[in-house]
């Protein structure tokens, strides 16, 4: 090989060579621009994720989560206040049983909410940053609401009077309650009330028919005959036991006392007779024979007195001045007295009396009749009196003795 040859292969190589220097440090140089690029791109992200991170929780702390319903009503990404505000214009606040249903309205006159509960509500979704899982509250005041009526539909209770059982059912006697400010609300009780007037029907003792035995000559027990209560007795007082059964299903109560709520008529509103022995007599009363002009006494079913020369009502003239037949009560007793009233004619009386026991309103009753010349068996067919007892003055205070405010009175023919 000659040295010219050799000198050109030698820069041929160096050319080459300096060639590849220069390419391997361009590429050596984009890969250290690619990594600069990558490091610096990544402290971007990083910071990027970070910025977003604490702004997601940021807006955690002051929003509901996506997925949230107050009472059915989407409160997602609000505040709480905001929250509030779109419960208590939207949502349906308001629950009644209808028919056994349970409806749901919006009352404009009852918030659904304040910002102390939604409050709670937010804490209990409260999450770090925002999630999707679903939230579905309901207000204390509904809570109560749908428990306490879905507990009155199935309500029962006895009601128990004179011996009877009669069995009422929430479901089947209330059409319409609502429960409010923890108490119930009752609508419609149609079903209630007709339900206690047939209870009424079937055993009130007012204007009832009974079999009942009288006291002839000395004996408390010789005739039997049939009476009818006038004033005696008594009936249901509807209006007072569907407001005591209304609290009695709003309390829970399984059984009522029928007692509690009846009523008699004349010239007390009591009840007289209930739950007492012998047709509801009891075993103290007074009777009254028309026909045979006589009066006994009977006390804790002894006789303690007999009278057989009174003058009751005269029968012939006026009806007005009839004794009237039936099961009644003494009013009161006064001593001394004036009766007052209106004679046939239509002239007006004023009679003294020592001692008066009426037990009409009509102004009949028991007193002594001390202008009474005629004490015969036949005297009250003409010239009885205006519809008293007339008792002769010597035997009045038999009577008085013996008979009591509201104590019955039995008068027949």
């Amino acid at each position: 090989m000659n040295l010219r040859n050799h000198s050109s292969l030698h820069k041929l190589f160096y050319s080459l060579l300096k060639r590849k220097n220069k390419r391997n440090n361009l590429i050596i140089l984009i890969i250290g621009v690619l990594i600069v690029i990558g490091v610096v791109g990544g402290f971007g992200i990083h910071n990027h994720r970070v910025a977003s991170q604490a702004a997601a929780e940021k807006y955690a702390r002051t929003h509901f989560n996506p997925n949230v319903k107050i009472d059915g009503v989407k409160v997602g990404k609000l505040t709480v206040a905001k929250a509030t505000a779109k419960v208590n214009k939207k949502a349906k606040n308001h629950v009644q049983l209808r028919n056994e249903k349970l409806i749901y309205s919006y009352n404009t006159t009852v918030p659904a909410i304040d910002e102390a509960e939604t409050k709670a509500f937010f804490k209990k979704q409260q999450t770090k940053t925002p999630s999707d899982q679903a939230y579905n509250f309901t207000t204390k005041n509904l809570a109560v609401a749908k428990k306490k009526l879905n507990a009155l539909k199935k309500a029962e209770l006895t009601y128990k009077i004179n011996g009877k059982n009669y069995q009422l059912k929430a479901k089947d006697l209330l059409n319409d309650v609502s429960y409010q400010d923890n108490k119930y609300r009752f609508g419609d009780t149609s079903k209630l009330t007709e339900k206690l007037t047939q209870i009424d029907k079937e055993v009130s003792t007012l204007h009832k028919s009974y079999k009942f035995t009288v006291p002839v000559g000395n004996k408390v027990k010789g005739k039997t005959i049939t009476v009818e209560n006038k004033t005696w007795g008594w009936g249901v007082y509807v209006k007072k036991a569907r407001r005591l059964i209304l609290q009695a299903f709003a309390d829970g109560k399984t059984t009522f006392d029928g007692a509690d709520a009846i009523y008699g008529v004349g010239y007390s509103t009591y009840a007289h007779g209930y739950g007492k022995s012998n047709h509801e007599i009891g075993n103290t009363y007074a009777v009254v024979s028309l026909k045979k002009q006589e009066v006994w006494l009977v006390r804790k079913g002894k006789l303690v007195a007999h009278l057989d020369d009174v003058v009751t009502g005269t029968m012939e003239g006026s009806k007005g001045d009839q004794t009237p037949r039936g099961v009644w009560y003494i009013h009161y007793k006064e001593s001394p007295s004036t009766l007052r009233g209106t004679n046939d004619d239509g002239s007006s009386y004023a009679s003294p009396v020592k001692y008066w026991m009426p037990f009409t309103l009509s102004g009949c009753g028991f007193h002594d009749a001390s202008w009474r010349t005629d004490w015969s068996k036949k005297a009250y067919l003409r010239g009885g009196s205006h519809g008293c007892v007339n008792v002769k003055p010597s035997e009045i205070r038999k009577v008085w003795n013996n008979i009591s405010k509201n104590e019955p009175v039995i008068i027949y023919e």
